[in-house]
């Protein structure tokens, strides 16, 4: 049987992963060579093809690996319904592949192979299904705390609509011609997507008051 008190420290230490792994993150921005990486043009994904990948690999699998945990407490207490339980699990399976198949190397290649396509598939599953499972959870999580559903509501449909700004671009290239990821700052877009939802995240996994024992029948 696992305690309360355990339950918590899970949490905490789940959103301790997501925060490491985002300050990984926020250390290749300022340290050379990937300094050089511009982050308002180039994806995150750009880093895991410098010779600090080992660091982009370990800031996702921290990421991925919070986030399972976290995700975990929440359905052994019976505040994660099965939707959401499928889409954090598609959540934390894409980041995985990411790291397991790296971007491709434009400078080198001319288009995706198998991995660069699994890597772009991933990509979009993991930032659509994340937001999509807070939203879909947020009820349950919070059955009395309607500020702190609120709150992972409203950064989800944030999250959602940074996407949207892809979306958009992808659409309006389609149309009128062009290079879609020209049209918009993909680089400062997607950080900002990838740090809302994060912020989702944590705000969904972080414990609740001492006295909450919402715990689904057979699981006490």
């Amino acid at each position: 049987m696992v305690t309360i008190p355990a339950r918590r420290a899970v949490s905490l230490a789940g959103i301790a992963a997501l925060v490491v792994g985002a300050g990984l993150v926020l250390l290749l921005q300022v340290i050379p060579p990937t300094d050089e990486i511009s982050v308002t043009r180039r994806t995150i994904s750009e880093y895991g093809l410098s010779d600090h990948k080992w660091v982009f690999d370990l800031a996702v699998v921290l990421v991925a690996l919070g986030s399972a945990a976290g995700l975990a407490v929440l359905q052994r207490q019976g505040r994660l319904p099965v939707p959401a339980a499928i889409l954090g699990t598609l959540w934390t399976v894409g980041l995985l592949v990411i790291v397991a198949f790296p971007k491709p190397d434009w400078a080198t290649v001319s288009r995706a192979d198998f991995g660069g396509t699994l890597h772009r598939i991933a990509s979009v599953v993991a930032f659509v299904a994340l937001p999509l499972a807070v939203l879909v959870a947020a009820r349950a999580a919070f059955p009395s705390s309607p500020g702190r559903r609120l709150l992972a509501r409203v950064l989800a449909v944030a999250s959602l609509g940074w996407f949207a700004v892809i979306l958009g671009a992808v659409v309006v290239a389609a149309v009128e011609g062009g290079r879609w990821w020209t049209l918009i700052p993909l680089g400062l877009v997607e950080r900002g997507m990838a740090l809302t939802e994060l912020i989702a995240l944590a705000v969904l996994l972080a414990p609740v008051g001492p006295g909450f024992a919402h715990t689904s029948p057979g699981r006490r």
